[in-house]
């Protein structure tokens, strides 16, 4: 056990708990991440450098309305994850398609990346835990630890998918069966909590990604041909209906000992 110094009683937790309808929601909006970056990009044929500009700035925006909240607010949170997974793929799609970086360089990177984040978030607050994310630094390392899993699945899933050749449905098999075993280690072997957590959350972009390219890409590219359009809508209307859900049944998470200060 880390020992921490605790915040004041009352300070309220800024992320969701980890619960079942966390990770459906966060399936979903990796998926509709995929697809949606697709569709504006191609479909709309606004081109990537637009479109990565324009989410950008939406993206900065709803960032500024979460970061105003000092408390986990399901709308204004989950609408930051969305966004942050249409631009963390469009920030790939643009080292690939646009400056022509190799998917296996790019994996590497933000791997790296992602490493030196956590390391230096744990170097300055001793904790890596979304128990206890209070502060406004521990959100911006939260944030930004967010945006470089989704990047980095983006690259690790195309990787695994096209340039391996293994195709979407077998690529989201073989995420989907490396994090059941992330799952029964935490449970069975109990590997750290936090540990376990983060390489979930890392492991469910490429797994959402791959569903995402399974179902909207054409059936001569090895998809199911639905489209980004439906493919988007449908994970949309999945997401409102879970933050709807998970609004009603809020109940603030405080930063209190025993609680949120696990490790």
């Amino acid at each position: 056990m880390l020992q921490q110094s605790f915040p004041a009683p009352g300070l309220l937790n800024r992320v969701p708990r980890v619960t079942v309808d966390f990770w459906l929601i966060k399936l979903m909006a990796v998926t509709m991440g995929e697809t949606a970056a697709d569709y504006l990009a191609v479909n709309m044929g606004l081109g990537l450098t637009a479109t990565s500009l324009i989410m950008t700035a939406v993206l900065v925006v709803a960032l500024v309305l979460q970061f105003a909240q000092k408390r986990y607010i399901p709308w204004a949170y989950w609408l930051a994850v969305v966004l942050i997974s249409v631009v963390g793929t469009l920030v790939t799609d643009n080292l690939v398609d646009n400056l022509g970086v190799p998917l296996e360089t790019n994996t590497i990177a933000f791997a790296l990346l992602l490493a030196v984040t956590f390391a230096i978030w744990y170097a300055m607050e001793k904790t890596l835990s979304i128990h206890s994310i209070y502060t406004t630094r521990r959100e911006a390392f939260y944030w930004l630890a967010i945006l470089l899993t989704f990047a980095l699945g983006t690259s690790a899933g195309d990787l695994v998918a096209e340039k391996f050749e293994f195709g979407y449905l077998v690529t989201a098999i073989i995420f989907a069966v490396i994090i059941a075993a992330i799952t029964a280690a935490y449970y069975v072997l109990k590997l750290n909590s936090i540990l376990a957590f983060w390489l979930a959350y890392i492991l469910t972009r490429p797994m959402g990604a791959s569903i995402g390219d399974l179902l909207s890409q054409p059936r001569e590219y090895g998809g199911l041909g639905c489209g980004t359009i439906v493919t988007s809508a449908m994970f949309l209307g999945i997401i409102i209906a879970t933050v709807i859900y998970m609004t009603a049944s809020y109940e603030p998470e405080k930063t209190l000992e025993g609680n949120t200060f696990k490790s």
